[in-house]
């Protein structure tokens, strides 16, 4: 079992997501922009219900961030826009009735909120507490799989410094964003114990695997 970080898109200045998320910005403005090497392949496509796409070393890629995965943690940024307390349970993420998850994801959030089962095994669970928290619970849920951070930017800085990501894998995109949520913002990585150990080469990203030593 190994907690990972996976087809994590970050510009060349280290940037996650754009300024300004909101419901019309999931990934804030020109945010869209770091995933251009993900829209094109096969494994975005089939997550689409689409045929076709691209089978490169992008998709390769993307279709091994999904491989072994039993539970996801998420932040609550990344399941929606909605902040502060739940006024109602009409919001169930961005991703329509059957989410990409597939098994069950944990969102980290302050406030209280029933867990929520979407079509396709995905359930979500809304969970508080601090990076080694959390993990014990996905882990049980995992059951021997790995336990993937989706993100956003402050969630997987979160379980870093707590030196409990094993993997990350960054797909490094050839944009500069100049502002929004920066990944590396406040880490000191190497002497976290984080080294690079695979660079390899896509068509429109570079992906840097990243192993805690």
């Amino acid at each position: 079992m190994k907690v990972r970080v996976a087809a994590f898109a970050v510009s060349l200045d280290g940037y996650a997501a754009g300024p300004a998320q909101d419901l019309q910005n999931p990934l804030g403005v020109r945010g869209p922009e770091l995933m251009q090497w993900f829209f094109p392949t096969r494994a975005w496509r089939k997550m689409q219900g689409q045929e076709g796409g691209e089978t490169g070393v992008d998709n390769q890629m993307a279709e091994r961030s999904f491989d072994n995965v039993g539970a996801w943690v998420l932040g609550r940024n990344m399941f929606g826009p909605v902040r502060g307390p739940w006024v109602d349970e009409s919001w169930k993420g961005w991703w329509g009735d059957e989410p990409p998850y597939h098994v069950p994801a944990f969102v980290l959030t302050h406030h209280a909120r029933r867990p929520l089962v979407m079509k396709g095994g995905t359930t979500f669970h809304f969970v508080s507490g601090s990076a080694t928290e959390v993990l014990a619970r996905a882990k049980a849920a995992a059951a021997g799989k790995d336990v993937r951070i989706g993100g956003g930017a402050s969630t997987v800085r979160q379980f870093l410094e707590a030196r409990a990501v094993d993997e990350m894998h960054l797909a490094l995109s050839p944009v500069l964003l100049g502002t929004g949520e920066n990944l590396f913002a406040g880490l000191d990585l190497h002497a976290l114990g984080y080294a690079v150990a695979e660079v390899v080469p896509g068509e429109r990203a570079t992906h840097l695997i990243v192993r805690r030593q």
